[in-house]
């Protein structure tokens, strides 16, 4: 069976799935970055091919988020994109016909405007990080809540209190302030979410048309706080895709597969990754004014590319 492999290496989670040629998701794997993407994406294109044992080959791969170039020298990656055409492209597999997304992860949030299929428009968070994935888990760790409970408590308020939620700083503040004045937790926590909603429309969806159908993406969709929160402020009903949490992933083996489909090869290294020693290096051309920091990668101690310079000197030269 041929399978199309996609990964998506954030700051706070790396995510691995591989789909068959229908589309439909044969494995899938959600693990933490934790500052090491090249261990973290061996292991985990290690356990994926542990788990499909010998059942699937690879035909193609495919890699986004913020470390997609070097996943891409790791896996060998047959096509690298953005995450906003990556989650566009799943988005549009899952919900034909999408217009809106919203997409919030660890550490960043977007939203994603399409039309007849095509992204016309889009819009990340800049220096507030209030409503992402990190933020959530610190104010769930405060409360000693699971985070994985964490939204639930936000369905259980009868009266969700107002937080203030223009920054990360101003919304923990509001909450302690409003815990000493004796709230109960469950209508902190909604209030919280109910808050972080205004903050995104505000910011990231500040001048944005936003219509119907929406798409409600990213690990921070499985917070149901925050899902009542979009619905109620939208005044309608999001969807939540049943794979939210991998749909970078999703795509990036999505655009694989089409590119399988114009070249009808890969250049996947297989799934014994973990056996490879890859090394990244770094240094600052003296050339001009510029100093580039070049980054240089090393495959088994053969330095197989470099990246970072602005113009071209260093990733034209070969070892």
């Amino acid at each position: 069976m041929k399978g199309f492999l996609g990964v998506d290496v954030g700051s706070v989670s790396t995510n691995i799935v591989v789909l068959d040629e229908s589309g439909q998701l044969l494995a899938e794997s959600y693990l933490r970055t934790s500052g090491r993407p090249i261990e973290v994406v061996q292991e985990g294109i290690y356990d994926i091919g542990q788990e499909l044992a010998g059942e699937v080959e690879i035909a193609a791969a495919g890699t986004t988020g913020s470390a997609r170039y070097l996943t891409s020298m790791i896996v060998g990656a047959d096509v690298v994109k953005n995450e906003i055409t990556c989650h566009a492209v799943a988005a549009s597999k899952v919900v034909p016909g999408v217009r809106t997304i919203i997409e919030i992860g660890g550490q960043d949030s977007k939203i994603i405007i399409l039309r007849h299929g095509v992204v016309t428009d889009f819009a990340m968070n800049t220096v507030c990080a209030a409503g992402t994935g990190s933020f959530l888990d610190q104010q769930a760790s405060r409360l000693l809540i699971p985070i994985e409970e964490f939204g639930n408590y936000a369905l259980k308020s009868k009266n969700p209190v107002r937080i203030a939620g223009r920054c990360a700083v101003f919304a923990e503040s509001d909450m302690i302030h409003k815990q000493q004045l004796g709230y109960n937790t469950e209508d902190i926590i909604a209030g919280l979410c109910e808050a972080l909603v205004r903050n995104y429309m505000n910011n990231v969806g500040k001048g944005k048309e936003i219509l119907e159908p929406i798409i409600f993406q990213g690990g921070v969709a499985a917070n149901a706080g925050l899902v009542q929160a979009f619905n109620s402020y939208l005044n309608t009903e999001v969807i939540v895709p049943p794979h939210y949490g991998v749909m970078g992933a999703i795509g990036a083996a999505l655009l694989a597969q089409e590119a399988y489909a114009k070249k009808g090869r890969t250049n996947f290294k297989g799934f014994s990754l973990r056996d490879i020693e890859f090394v990244t290096t770094s240094f600052e051309c003296k050339g001009c004014s510029n100093a580039c920091e070049v980054v240089q990668f090393f495959q088994n101690g053969e330095l197989i590319a470099r990246w970072g310079d602005r113009c071209g000197k260093w990733e034209l030269q070969t070892a």
